[in-house]
């Protein structure tokens, strides 16, 4: 074929897009093919293909190309509870993502991580809190990551009927959430109940509901095929039964595991033509320039190859990397977008949002602007990297915890700082002056936690004691030792937690009079905090993992069945906080429960409608959370799980109805082979501002009866 033949129907955009795709998948000799099913795929001159790098990340925010706007870690944009807010901010991520990609093309960059398709959200189930990784999903629940994640792949995609914003990828699918010391090999073994009630709906959601078109393929295997090469994943499930049309992307290094890892091939040419075959059509690495061997060996045949490149193909046909820019709705976008200011204010709203009000004894905050003297203390205190998380950018300008707390207070209040510790070293040398600054105060803000140097990916965070994982879940090092002389001063002392997951703070909880979670809050973090230290905003986050007491509440960490105590959906014991647990600087009621219909159908939706007003002197936001428990169920169910939520701001004695809708996908049980089905018999449904036994929740409670 020449350059100039007629056959070139891939460059007009008038044409259909598999007719392109099919035109372009012809002209292409086998290697050029395989070439273009890595994830760097080398150009193609003489058919005009351009060099493309498939591997950028925005988890929450663009990651790892300079500068952009940092929004809270994915864990603190689930504690806010709010759907909407999530869809804005990643619309402000894909705006950003378009900019950076046009950018970079004019300055002649086709490097990875400026393109369009992203790597993101992670929606594995946040089951355990020694897993490093949980900072990057939207917590334990698969409702709630459900709900986020189909927010957030709509807001990347965007809802151009011809064209993809961005490719959002949610991964890794699945059933894959620690050990990271182990990832490469193990098999996550789980029962099909589980399967399907806990591991799967996230995923289900964001490919039917969202139109995700990619997936990421987990690491490890699920019951023992590997995931990226798994007949019941990608092919029963993932395309079989929820029509996937996408392409599937391997996580980096998955296809070599399946041969020197998981063992189950004999080689590279073997493992990449096992994934191939299985529907895996992206090589994050370079196993599927075997390819061309294992077409030679017989191991597959180039249909299968076609059908795969035809995927990858079409995605960036509908990106529009092959139609003139006047023909892309985003391509005009501006680069002065990145880290703009309605994108900093967003950041800054979110951020709020995300804070979660642990304690507050005796009314201690919100704390007066005008106090004589305040302490701030703590190894995160004026730290960028409790700020950003991991897989993020880096921000035009940034606010740490005592910069939000300096901008805040009045010029006559005396700020005095030092970090007392380290994060996680056993050194007391900074003891002595924090206490002295501490006794000398009205009051300590002693911001502790974690950060993404002790938490996260394996090989990412260089201070943790198990590639990434936690082997004990306190706080680490001497932060619980300088909390007691903090407190042995006598000054009130206000905790404020910093995490990606779930900290065991009971001497905290049971001696200190305030403690707020800020996760890891994003560039305007140390706004954010203040504004909730200080009265300007009234926290109204919510928990969307449960904090334990101990790791004696839990399973060993490579137990995957859900009924053994994970999450609040099948816990018995009495955490230290919940899941959907948080305060307020204000008091909500809840009444007038009501239903639609006292009985239905197995196939039939109910409404349900609630009355909640703010009793309290301020405003404030309430988080209102509907939980299902089937309680006459012939079948191992969860206690109770959450089947609806939405973030509401309430003034003074403001009052509002809430409603909510109902299906019988919600109403399910599953049976022993996964099989879901409405069971006819009683169901309590509950509505207030946590779990319905929860005494700070005010839940209101009806029953619902499904009828033979």
């Amino acid at each position: 074929m020449t350059d100039d033949a007629p056959a070139r129907q891939w460059e007009d955009p008038d044409l259909p897009v598999q007719e392109r795709v099919g035109a372009l998948v012809a002209a292409m000799t086998l290697a050029e093919k395989v070439s273009q099913m890595v994830h760097v795929a080398r150009g193609i001159s003489r058919l005009g293909v351009p060099d493309y790098n498939w591997w950028n990340e925005c988890l929450h925010g663009v990651a790892r190309a300079g500068r952009a706007t940092v929004f809270p870690q994915a864990i603190g944009l689930a504690a806010s509870f709010n759907e909407p807010l999530m869809h804005r901010v990643a619309t402000a991520i894909s705006d950003e993502a378009r900019a950076k990609h046009h950018q970079a093309l004019r300055q002649g960059n086709r490097g990875q991580y400026f393109g369009l398709t992203c790597w993101s959200p992670n929606i594995n189930i946040f089951r355990d809190p020694r897993w490093g990784r949980g900072q990057e999903t939207y917590g334990e629940d698969p409702y709630l990551t459900a709900r986020m994640g189909v927010a957030f792949v709509k807001g990347l995609q965007g809802e151009d009927p011809d064209y993809l914003k961005l490719v959002a990828t949610p991964k890794h699918y699945a059933v894959h959430s620690g050990k990271e010391a182990d990832r490469h090999h193990f098999d996550a073994v789980v029962s099909l109940r589980d399967l399907r009630e806990t591991y799967l709906p996230a995923f289900k959601a964001c490919v039917q509901e969202a139109g995700a078109y990619s997936v990421m393929g987990a690491y490890n295997r699920t019951l023992g095929e590997p995931c990226c090469a798994s007949r019941l994943l990608l092919e029963d499930v993932l395309r079989g039964e929820w029509g996937f049309e996408g392409y599937v992307v391997s996580d980096c290094g998955a296809i070599r595991d399946i041969h020197e890892n998981h063992c189950v091939a004999d080689g590279p040419a073997q493992s990449a033509a096992l994934a191939v075959s299985r529907g895996c059509d992206l090589n994050c690495g370079e196993v599927y320039g075997w390819l061309l061997s294992a077409v030679e060996q017989g191991l597959i045949e180039e249909a299968a190859i076609d059908v795969s490149l035809k995927r990858l193909m079409t995605a960036r046909m509908r990106l529009g990397m092959f139609d003139p820019p006047e023909r892309v709705p985003w391509a005009q976008i501006p680069p002065d977008v990145v880290g703009c200011q309605d994108h900093a204010e967003l950041a800054l709203r979110v951020a709020r949002e995300s804070i979660v009000l642990l304690k507050n004894e005796g009314g201690l905050l919100p704390l007066s602007k005008e106090l004589r003297a305040v302490a701030v203390v703590g190894p995160n205190a004026n730290s960028m990297d409790v700020l950003l998380g991991n897989y993020n950018g880096y921000p035009a300008r940034y606010v740490t915890g005592l910069e939000g707390v300096l901008a805040k207070v009045a010029a006559g209040t005396q700020v005095d700082y030092a970090a007392g510790c380290g994060l996680c070293d056993t050194s007391r040398h900074g003891f002595e002056h924090a206490v002295g600054l501490a006794s000398r105060s009205d009051v300590v803000i002693a911001f502790m936690g974690l950060s993404a140097t002790y938490e996260g990916e394996e090989g990412s965070a260089y201070l943790s004691e198990a590639n990434g994982d936690r082997e004990r879940i306190g706080l680490p090092g001497v932060q619980e030792d300088l909390l007691k002389e903090l407190h042995a001063t006598g000054t009130p002392v206000v905790l404020v937690l910093t995490s990606g997951s779930a900290v065991e703070i009971n001497w905290a909880q049971q001696n200190l009079p305030a403690v707020l979670q800020a996760w890891y809050p994003g560039q305007e973090g140390g706004t954010a905090v203040a504004d909730a230290l200080f009265g300007d905003y009234s926290p109204g986050g919510r928990l969307p993992v449960t904090f334990v007491k101990s790791l004696d509440q839990l399973p060993p960490f490579e137990d995957y069945a859900m009924a053994k105590g994970r999450t609040y959906r099948f816990m018995r014991e009495e955490p230290l906080y919940r899941f959907g647990y948080g305060l307020s600087y204000t008091t909500f009621e809840y009444c007038d429960l009501r239903l639609s219909q006292a009985e239905i159908g197995p196939g039939e939706s109910v409404e349900v409608t609630v009355n909640v007003r703010n009793t309290g002197g301020r405003a404030g936001d309430e988080v209102v959370q509907l939980y299902v428990s089937d309680v006459e169920a012939s079948v191992p169910v969860p206690l109770g799980h959450l089947e609806g939520f939405r973030r509401i701001a309430l003034g003074p004695g403001e009052q509002q109805e809430v409603a909510f809708t109902l299906g019988p996908a919600q109403l399910c049980a599953y049976g022993d082979d996964g099989t879901p089905f409405v069971e006819p018999g009683e169901f309590r449904i509950s509505v207030g501002g946590g779990q319905p036994d929860d005494p700070a929740g005010g839940a209101v409670t009806a029953v619902l009866t499904v009828r033979g």
